[in-house]
């Protein structure tokens, strides 16, 4: 790779990182409000949204089962995003944008369900327990998280060539191994830094290790597409954007930590 080329595929990694932590702030908020609004209608219970999480105050006989609206919101997000990458022909901001929340949506749902079918206190699980998911049930809900994921992950790994790579990227199996690292991998895991003032003040294993989580789910199986992905046929990529998703995270940290943080009730 030439200088240029280097330089290049510097400026899409870190504005792939700034898009990848705005997409995760973004699909958590929808997921966290998915969360409030159906427990806020339940008579006798009060729901409060947090930048970082929710709780609510009362009970009901199916906020059990309430607690798997978040994971539902998150898959849909992802596909309804997903449609549109599949389709879009604009900048090259807008395709990053729409990868980053095609891949938060999808791997924020199915690794909480995939890790519900485990973890019976975790938001999935607890609505697995409401619909009497036994040990069977869960095995094969498992098995087809799993399988969900790694067919996202092939999904995703032919878009971010098609959308994002050029022909010298990825003409060869190492090429497109490195691209993929340089376009994804190191920008996912440079998103869980990025992510630390946004989820703070709390436990600083759920601050990290949540979007660690999300983000090794799914370039796990990108990754390992190098061998098999197709070869773009596109010979130059415009340079991607730094200025407007370093914005957009600043005033998302600001509407996050000044009128979120204090909570919104909503009942």
């Amino acid at each position: 790779m030439d200088r240029v080329g280097a330089v290049m595929g510097m400026r899409l990694s870190v504005s792939a990182a700034l898009f990848a932590a705005l997409a995760f702030n973004l699909v958590f908020f929808v997921q966290e409000l998915a969360l409030v609004i159906p427990k806020s209608l339940l008579p006798g219970v009060h729901a409060t949204l947090f930048h970082n999480n929710h709780q609510w105050v009362g009970d009901a006989p199916n906020i059990a089962l309430l607690q798997g609206t978040g994971m539902v919101a998150d898959l849909v997000v992802g596909i309804v995003f997903a449609l549109l990458l599949a389709g879009t022909r604009r900048g090259m901001g807008t395709k990053l944008f729409l990868f980053w929340m095609t891949f938060q949506g999808l791997y924020q749902g199915l690794s909480q369900v995939l890790i519900g079918t485990v973890l019976p206190g975790n938001d999935v699980g607890m609505a697995m327990g409401w619909l009497g998911f036994g040990v069977n049930a869960k095995g094969v809900t498992g098995i087809v998280a799993v399988i969900a994921m790694v067919g996202a992950g092939v999904w995703l790994a032919d878009r971010a060539i098609a959308r994002l790579g050029t022909m010298a990227e990825t003409g060869s199996g190492p090429g497109r191994m490195g691209f993929f690292f340089r376009a994804v991998t190191v920008p996912a895991l440079a998103a869980v830094v990025l992510l630390v003032p946004f989820r703070e003040p709390r436990d600083i294993v759920e601050v990290v290790l949540v979007p660690v989580i999300v983000m090794v789910s799914g370039v796990i199986w990108i990754q390992l597409c190098a061998g098999f992905a197709p070869v773009s046929h596109r010979p130059t990529r415009p340079a991607a954007p730094l200025l407007a998703p370093f914005i957009a995270l600043l005033v998302v940290l600001a509407l996050f930590q000044l009128v979120l943080r204090p909570g919104i009730a909503f009942s």
